[in-house]
């Protein structure tokens, strides 16, 4: 009897069940499309591999769970595809607006044969210089033989910086959602209870409102950092089981994330009462926030408004305790992937604010431990900035009178 190996393709499409209804329609992708390939045009590029999550969610819809596996996305004149690993199945076909090719593991590198089977070879490859890795990079090479490669992460940075009407729609809703963490933190303030218990309180609401805001959606991510006494000195330290004391100083981080799309709410508190050192401090930082506010309009400079601020807070002599950047980018962004860096309030950036736009104002002072005031302050609202201005998406107050608490 004559035996037949199984025959195991290096690919295949596995398009199970109906597309999903996405973050936003699909003539909204198709123009994100539209003005990538316009942009391979003037660059002289054959084929976009993409293979960062926040590429390939911004052109695709599709926001994959790497777990040590590689995903992309590949663009061309005529194609539009992501690629993904078996283990979705066919998920990201349904959460893509576009192709998807499934790889498979069985021969090792099948997923640069699937994105040369798209790409082609031979040609001019753009590639994100800012996430692939030197191994990938290698393979890029090796399997797809370009004449040229070149970066198109500073060009597809600049497309995500202008947000179209339904993105400044979704993050306004995402502002709205952190709200409502931010207002069941306040509730779960009181002298005994840990940090973690106030954190799971503000997650837990701001997943329930994203559901009911948007049912079709997927849910993942969306996480709350609410820190006290010294735990607040850094804006990114994580949760402990630290108790709250009365006169602790807190820091409210709520993140809710929606089709991987970020927004943020921070706020300073205090437990129960609040000593004139801290306050000092605190009213100081909130005056910084507010003239920085008023510095986001059309035709700002982010290094000019960042230049101001740092004035504003060494003649109050407070500039020594600030520690990052005034503010940020917001849109495909999480703690995990994305980063608009040429849209950040920093001496080093030049960028002129435009309409559409979207960035955060967050100034942080940080006093050291043993010293009056001690803790880390930060206030964090979110302005889009219009034709004739700005306009504050953020609703929770800030500041002593509202926040403190407990």
């Amino acid at each position: 009897m004559t035996t037949h190996p199984e025959i195991r393709p290096e690919s295949y499409r596995f398009h199970n069940g109906q597309k999903a209804r996405l973050a936003f329609e699909t003539a909204e992708y198709k123009a994100r499309i539209a003005g990538l390939r316009a942009q391979m045009e003037t660059l002289g590029v054959q084929a976009a591999v993409f293979t960062s999550m926040h590429n390939i969610a911004y052109y695709s819809g599709f926001l994959h769970c790497s777990f040590g596996r590689p995903y992309g996305l590949v663009v061309t004149a005529s194609d539009c595809v992501t690629i993904s690993a078996g283990i979705d199945a066919g998920q990201p076909w349904r959460q893509s607006f576009c192709d998807n090719i499934t790889y498979t593991d069985w021969t090792r590198d099948n997923y640069w044969r699937v994105i040369a089977s798209v790409a082609g070879t031979g040609g001019v490859i753009g590639y994100e210089g800012d996430h692939l890795t030197l191994v990938q990079r290698d393979k890029l090479e090796l399997f797809l033989s370009p004449t040229k490669v070149v970066d198109l992460a500073p060009a597809t940075m600049r497309q995500r910086m202008h947000k179209s009407p339904a993105e400044i729609a979704l993050i306004r809703a995402g502002a709205a959602v952190a709200d409502v963490g931010g207002y069941a933190i306040r509730e779960a303030i009181k002298p005994g209870v840990r940090e973690i218990d106030v954190a799971m309180a503000g997650r837990d609401a701001m997943e329930a409102e994203i559901a009911k805001r948007f049912p079709d959606a997927e849910y993942r991510d969306t996480w709350v950092w609410f820190q006290s006494g010294i735990n607040t000195d850094g804006a990114h330290n994580p949760v402990t089981s630290r108790v709250l004391e009365r006169g602790d100083i807190l820091s409210l981080n709520t993140f809710p994330m929606i089709s991987g799309y970020y927004t943020a709410l921070e706020r300073t508190l205090f437990v129960q009462e609040v000593d004139a050192a801290s306050l000092a401090i605190w009213e100081a930082n909130v005056a910084a926030h507010e003239y920085g506010m008023s510095l986001l309009i059309p035709g700002a400079v982010c290094s000019e408004v960042t230049q101001k601020i740092n004035t504003f807070l060494a003649e109050r002599d407070l500039l020594q305790y600030r520690t990052f950047g005034y503010g940020h980018s917001f849109g495909v962004l999480s703690h995990y992937y994305g980063r608009e860096a040429g849209l950040e309030l920093r001496e080093d950036i030049d960028t002129v604010l435009e309409p559409g736009m979207v960035i955060s104002m967050e100034p942080m002072l940080t006093v050291e431990a043993g010293k009056p005031g001690a803790g880390g302050y930060r206030e964090h609202d979110i302005l889009v900035i219009t034709d004739n201005g700005q306009d504050n998406i953020t609703g929770y107050p800030y500041g002593p009178e509202f926040n403190v608490v407990g």
